[in-house]
């Protein structure tokens, strides 16, 4: 894994509290996919269960619709990120991932584009990693 990039910071383009809250939601629906909900019922204590309960209205029409009202520059890094995370560039490729990933979105749909990933919330917080910043320190 890759450390800080230099001493400069890294524009992502795209603040650390959203990408905290899209990784949360997507975690928490990935949480809900994997687990029945007898499951949750049974392990109140899992990491699932717990933002299930704080997000009782989660759903993916709502995470998609939360993506969806972010600006063209924020959806185009959160694609970046994703796509960073997932190994296809490097944070030295940050500028050519973001321009890609916004040739990509024009006249697209982000939240159905980034929905469709597997693993979205942790590959956003590989992303995130990657520039050598952490979802988990990001006050929410």
């Amino acid at each position: 894994m890759a450390g800080p990039m230099d001493e400069e910071e890294v524009d992502l383009g795209i603040s650390l509290e959203t990408v905290a809250t899209i990784v949360d939601q997507a975690r928490a629906l990935q949480g809900q996919e994997e687990a029945g909900a007898e499951e949750l019922a049974e392990e109140d204590d899992s990491e699932a269960a717990q933002l299930g309960e704080e997000n009782e209205e989660l759903t993916e029409e709502s995470l998609h619709d939360f993506i969806d009202q972010l600006n063209e520059d924020e959806q185009a890094a959160l694609i970046a990120l994703a796509w960073v995370g997932r190994g296809d560039y490097g944070p030295e490729e940050w500028e050519e991932a973001v321009r890609l990933a916004a040739e990509r979105n024009e006249g697209s749909d982000a939240g159905t584009y980034l929905l469709g990933m597997e693993m979205l919330g942790d590959l956003l917080a590989e992303g995130v990693a990657a520039f050598g910043l952490s979802i988990e320190e990001v006050d929410r």
